[in-house]
């Protein structure tokens, strides 16, 4: 049976009872009005949306950068050579490399939160898939992780920009956000995931689109949002 600290419990018993969602700037208040922790905690969303995971043309990955960031320096390494992996260097990238890279990486180091690479480079990323993958750092196109852009793609995580997937489940989860974030601050964050999230609606999506809306901090309850 697992345990519940008395701190959870309390925020449980301040948190809404009615299983209705509601406005996010109401749960924004509730999520801001539980005890604090001794550190700024991250705000998170968790959709559960209407697609089938299982088919390829209902898969809903995506990136945006938040108007007012994440609250954290993301660590970026970049698999660039020449004039790009120079970019990389002057943009704030936090490792650039190649087959050296390569091997730290395959010997087990994924201690960064964004992984970038040039077309030309996949060849030598393409065999760390199963290293990069079950952690989400694998380079796509489609995540815009893959590009000749390596400059601004580093600008841009840097200032706030959050990747997201699917999982198995049918649910989104991402960051939005710090709780120390002014209320309005991560109620506009918010609203631009989901703004954003809504424009990538598969055609092949013919039912309810976004089923459930949830923000929750690192260590407290769930609050259901309104759609």
């Amino acid at each position: 049976m697992v345990k519940i600290s008395k701190a959870m419990k309390a925020m449980v018993a301040k948190a809404p009872q009615s299983k209705d969602p509601l406005p996010l700037a109401e749960a924004i208040s509730i999520l801001k009005s539980f005890p604090a922790r001794k550190f700024d905690q991250s705000v998170e969303i968790h959709m559960h949306l209407g697609i089938d995971p299982a088919q390829a043309d209902q898969i809903v990955r995506g990136s945006v950068v938040l108007p007012h960031g994440i609250g954290k320096t993301q660590r970026v390494v970049v698999f660039a050579k020449g004039d790009l992996a120079a970019a990389a260097e002057q943009a704030g990238a936090e490792v650039v490399g190649q087959e050296d890279l390569a091997k730290r990486i395959k010997d087990g180091w994924t201690d960064f939160d964004v992984c970038v690479a040039t077309p030309d480079m996949m060849g030598l990323v393409g065999p760390l898939g199963k290293v990069l993958g079950p952690r989400g750092l694998m380079p796509s196109p489609r995540a815009g992780t893959v590009t000749m852009d390596v400059a601004r793609v580093i600008a841009e995580y840097k200032a706030g920009k959050v990747e997201f997937r699917n999982d198995k489940g049918s649910n989104l989860h991402a960051i939005v956000g710090k709780l120390s974030f002014e209320a309005d601050k991560l109620s506009e964050n918010v609203q631009a995931f989901l703004q954003f999230v809504n424009g990538l609606k598969p055609q092949a999506v013919k039912g309810t689109y976004v089923k459930s809306i949830a923000l929750c901090a690192t260590m407290s309850p769930s609050v259901r949002v309104s759609a």
